[in-house]
């Protein structure tokens, strides 16, 4: 009896005592070292365990601590839970990412982990007792030195991770390209990250064309009204080409597909960032600062560019006139400088309500003021019965163009407790004002330049304009089992455009400019569009598909508050089906078809009953009878993975479009002259067809030389039978490849390539404007072409400090001064030929510092070790 008594009372003693205890913590440190031993300083170590979630059951990865070494590579972690499995993991630039798993307690003879006993090899338990005591046991693990290999020097037969992203990235429904290996575009605008991403071609003026169509451009998934030359490279974190988007995105555009532009985005716990400079041949200076820090709930993000540009342009149109009385032959020479100043800010925060919701807010400014002149100078032969006659003219022509846009972006994203499961929403303003003043002289002299002038005329313009873009946008995805995954969502768009520009004509005899109140115009537009898709995702074994529908409805209306006109129209719901059909094959192999269907609608610019008489050797008109156009593409697809060497993707293609609209020129009384004149106008044409095939490799031949080659080779046809004669089909080819070099100490090489063949002339760019540039005659796109071009970009940059937290950057781009373009073109009232060339050899020179500490205690340091948090760390990942 005695015997069970003591018994029972020494087990409630042994309950009462562990229940006085707190629970065990554990030191573990070590030091990161490079191959030959030496101290890595700035290396992020980060420890992980695995939490069971209760929500749903399975187990994920929590942060425990995070710090960075000390200057001698020297790290350790104090206080932390010795109970359950740890991950350890280890980065530096220029390193391979190193991970280990890491245990205090010692496997049992069943793999059990409990125990108050110090496992072997560890240091014992260091200060206090169970006994009469309340110290919780203290478990030290000693790692030693951790070796990292060099990413430049992987051992053969080591299978390792690294950090590092390549330049290009493909799947069967979209190709990545990682801006940060691009170093061509240092110290640019997206506009020349896009002249380097494989199957995009940029032209002369700055038009992006995807398969010899223009495509939507898209930021971080949605659409947005800012320009490729309002988004600094340096913010930009990599390019998506969706070539067939499915019903998820909007359908609008037609059948090009889509651009999505994804920027930097950094939640690292801590604070981070890099500050950049540049300079260029003609002149132009960039400088911008990104800036991260996140604490707790709460991530801050903020960023500024500003960059200063000088282009310059030359050319020249030899224009034949067929249908003037006399006949005439125009030959124009130009010569156009435009300086400018684009100013880029923008601040986020994100609030992490919990695990599982997230809120964020962004707020964008844009400022752009530019100052374009131009001299054109005209030579005109007019062939009479009796003879030729020769005249003269010079025009010269200064704008300021001025903008002032800014934004706002509401977001919340709630995961919910079934993984896979997700809500979100949010909520887009952009607004912008413009204003636009244009002075135009035009000098005729009597025998040429020199010689006295016969005549003067000069015309002024003076335009102003506000436009605001609102967007509301949910989604929802829901799992449906194992293998299949439901989404939908709805989205509004509402837009909302207003302008004034009058235009004034000099009057010699008064010496003042009197107002053309039949050239000036005052409009409004209102353009919306409703849309809700429904996609349902699933996969059989090696089978996967994609069924999904979009519904969309659109209306405009239109006010042109000078004349009293109004017009508008409505669009009923139309449907837009997307499938997507996969097949895993042996070997890594893969293969997709694809089918969608798109709209392009036409813009308020094409719509505008209203004749522009700004420029009097461009003159536009709208057409508000234009109907949209519509767009069913094919799609098949086959990728090759050859191991970690190489990967092949050859895509066959054929798009099909109803009411496409295009180009039309007629004619008409001018209403500031009273001379018969060209309009340029746009009408819907009955159907056109592209089709084509891509192919693009990606080859690492050794470890310091990787290939991206891209080839695009396509034939289309346009018939124009209600209107005029239809174009001939013609075989044209695209070509691009990107080289990269891993030099010796820090250097890297890149040396870009890109070849275009003879094409048709583009039967619509649709972009916000009506016209080209100044003394160029635009006319229908249905007949004409592109002669061939080809051009060759090159860069090299060197890093250095320490973690090549530093770099400089020296590129050139058109080295052979051959990225022109030369197009001839013709109608029933003239044919032309005319060639440009725009900022050949351009010289840029850019210098980058990052900057960053990991730290989990930002703002607490008072309660920290000293030894356990280091300065400002130069490169932090």
């Amino acid at each position: 009896m005695k015997q069970t008594i003591l018994i029972l009372f020494s087990i409630i003693l042994a309950c009462t005592l562990r229940a006085q205890m707190p629970s065990a913590t554990g030191h573990l440190y070590g030091k990161v070292t490079d191959s030959s031993g030496k101290g890595l300083n700035g290396a992020s170590v980060v420890l992980l365990q695995q939490q069971k979630d209760t929500a749903t059951g399975k187990s994920k990865d929590i942060l425990v601590k995070g710090i960075v070494t000390r200057s001698s590579g020297e790290f350790d972690f104090e206080e932390i839970p010795v109970k359950g499995l740890l991950t350890l993991k280890i980065e530096a630039t220029g390193f391979v990412a190193w991970e280990q798993k890491v245990s205090f307690m010692p496997a049992g003879p069943q793999g059990a982990t409990g125990g108050s006993t110090p496992p072997a090899g560890m240091q014992g338990a260091a200060t206090g007792g169970i006994p009469g005591g309340t110290s919780a046991p203290s478990f030290e693990k000693d790692l030693g030195k951790v070796k990292l290999v060099s990413s430049n020097n992987l051992l053969t037969g080591v299978t390792v991770t690294s950090s590092a992203k390549p330049l290009m990235q493909l799947d069967l429904d979209k190709k990545v390209f990682s801006v940060e290996k691009n170093i061509v575009s240092n110290g640019g605008t997206a506009l020349d990250v896009m002249r380097n991403v494989p199957s995009v071609n940029v032209d002369i003026d700055g038009n992006v064309s995807l398969r010899n169509s223009s495509p939507q451009l898209y930021i971080d998934g949605r659409p947005t009204t800012l320009s490729l030359d309002q988004i600094p490279a340096a913010t930009i974190e990599s390019v998506e080409v969706i070539t067939n988007p499915s019903a998820k995105y909007d359908a609008g555009g037609g059948g090009a597909g889509i651009l999505n532009i994804v920027l930097k985005k950094d939640k690292k716990i801590g604070y981070n960032g890099n500050a950049r400079a540049g300079v260029d041949s003609r002149g132009g200076t960039n400088a911008g600062l990104d800036f991260n820090v996140r604490q707790g709930k709460f991530n801050f993000t903020a960023s500024g560019m500003l960059n200063r540009m000088r282009d310059k342009t030359v050319g020249n149109t030899d224009r034949h006139n067929l249908t003037t009385t006399p006949l005439t032959s125009i030959y124009q020479s130009n010569a156009d400088k435009n300086s400018g100043t684009m100013m880029f800010g923008k601040v986020g925060l994100d609030y992490f309500m919990n695990s599982k919701t997230t809120f964020s807010f962004e707020g964008v400014r844009v400022h752009g003021e530019f100052k374009p002149a131009g001299l054109l100078n005209m030579y005109t032969d007019s062939l009479f019965t009796t003879g030729t006659s020769t005249s003269f003219a010079q025009r010269n022509s200064n704008t300021n163009r001025v903008f002032n846009g800014g934004g706002l972006k509401l977001s919340m994203k709630h995961l919910f407790s079934k993984e896979g499961e997700e809500w979100t929403a949010d909520a887009n303003l952009f607004g912008g004002k413009n204003t636009n003043n244009s002075l135009y002289v035009t000098d005729y002299y009597s025998n040429g330049l020199g010689s006295s002038v016969l005549n003067s005329a000069r015309q002024k313009t003076i335009g102003t304009g506000n436009d605001r873009f609102y967007t509301f946008q949910t989604d929802y995805v829901k799992p449906l089992g194992s293998n299949t995954k439901l989404e939908a969502g709805l989205r509004a768009q509402l837009q909302h455009i207003e302008n004034v520009t009058d235009n004034y004509l000099y009057n010699a005899n008064s010496k003042a400019f009197d107002h053309a109140a039949n050239a000036s115009t005052n409009y409004k537009n209102n353009q919306n569009v409703y849309a809700a898709y429904v996609s349902v995702k699933s996969s059989i074994k090696n089978f996967s598909y994609q069924v999904g529908v979009r519904a969309e409805r659109s209306n405009y209306n239109g006010d042109l508050l000078t004349t009293g006109q109004h017009f508008s129209n409505s669009y009923p719901v139309s449907l837009f089906p997307s499938i997507f059909l996969s097949q895993q094959l042996k070997h890594n192999q893969q293969v997709q078809l694809s089918v969608t269907r798109r709209i392009n609608r036409p813009n308020f610019f094409q719509l505008i009953p209203f004749t522009d008489y700004s420029d009097s050797l461009n003159i536009t008109r709208g057409n508000p009878d234009l109907v949209p156009e519509f767009t069913t593409s094919f799609e098949l697809s086959y990728m090759k993975s050859f191991s970690r060497t190489a990967t092949f993707l050859a895509s066959a293609y054929y798009k099909h479009t109803n009411h496409l609209i295009t180009r039309y020129i007629d004619t008409a009384v001018n209403a500031v002259s009273g001379h018969q004149d060209l309009i340029n106008t746009y009408i819907n044409a009955n159907s056109s067809y592209t089709t084509g095939a891509e192919l693009t490799l990606t080859n690492n031949f050794t470890k310091w030389w990787d290939v991206s080659t891209n080839v695009n080779i396509y034939n289309s046809r346009i018939n124009t039978n209600n209107v005029s004669a239809s174009q001939d089909a013609l075989w044209s080819w695209f070509g691009k490849m990107n080289h990269n070099f891993k030099l010796p100490a820090g250097f890297t090489f890149q040396l870009t390539g890109i070849y275009q063949s003879k094409t048709n002339l583009p039967v619509n760019d649709n972009k916000n404007n009506m016209g080209g540039p100044p003394g160029m005659q635009t006319q229908s796109a249905s007949q004409g072409y592109i002669k061939s071009f080809y051009s060759v970009d090159a860069a090299v940059k060197k890093t250095f400090l320490k973690n090549n937290a530093a770099s400089v950057s020296l590129s050139i781009s058109d080295i052979f001064r051959t990225r022109h373009t030369d197009q001839y073109s013709q109608s029933d009232y003239f044919t032309q030929y005319y060639s440009r060339l725009r900022n050949p050899q351009l010289v840029r020179l850019n210098f980058t510092y990052r900057f960053g500490k990991m730290d989990v205690n930002l703002f607490k340091r008072k309660n920290m070790n000293n030894d356990s948090m280091q300065g400002a760390t130069q490169g932090m990942q």
